[in-house]
């Protein structure tokens, strides 16, 4: 990977950038870049400025962003603690610099998260038609519990052009890994 990249928490003043490359990555055309689109399953937008500005607003959710050498936000995740596991959510990277190693920092800066907040397990859920995407997690560890959940009929989540469902998959984090905070 070229360059060097910083991953720190979000602030809320980072909503519109974090709004606009969230919905860059999963859907309309632009996210076809990339190979985590979600275009051919779903219309609408991924998120909005008043959904991200309710995560900043709870203390338990938190956003890291990554940040090139210009300090653009260029990856993020959403990670929320739930009791003794944290749910890693809107795991995201620019299109452009997909397959450049970022969503893998970013996971490990996720399970740095994790055991910082004595969390051992991070779970999360998937579309169940996105198997190119469950396998990559595979690949970093997380395994498939055999639960589902249905995919939400609120528009705000996006307009499923399919029936649509989620697996839910985690990962047992075994220590901490070296630092993820530059890249």
């Amino acid at each position: 990977m070229t360059g060097s990249y910083q991953i720190l928490p979000s602030l809320p003043e980072d909503i519109t950038a974090l709004v606009k490359l969230v919905n860059s990555a999963y859907r309309g055309n632009i996210s076809k870049k990339g190979w985590t689109t979600e275009a051919d399953l779903l219309d609408g937008t991924r998120t909005d400025a008043l959904a991200l500005a309710s995560i900043f607003q709870s203390p338990s959710d938190t956003i890291l962003k990554c940040c090139d050498t210009n300090n653009r936000i260029v990856a993020c995740v959403h990670l929320q603690q739930q009791d003794k596991k944290i749910y890693l959510q809107m795991l995201t990277v620019s299109p452009e610099m997909q397959t450049a190693g970022i969503g893998k920092k970013l996971l490990i800066a996720a399970e740095e998260y994790a055991t910082d907040h004595a969390c051992h397990t991070i779970v999360m859920t998937v579309i169940s038609v996105r198997h190119e995407l469950i396998e990559w997690y595979e690949r970093r560890g997380f395994t498939r519990t055999g639960q589902t959940k249905p995919f939400p009929k609120d528009s705000r989540f996006g307009i499923p052009k399919q029936e649509l469902e989620f697996i839910l998959m985690e990962k047992i984090i075994t220590g901490i890994h070296s630092t993820a905070n530059n890249i």
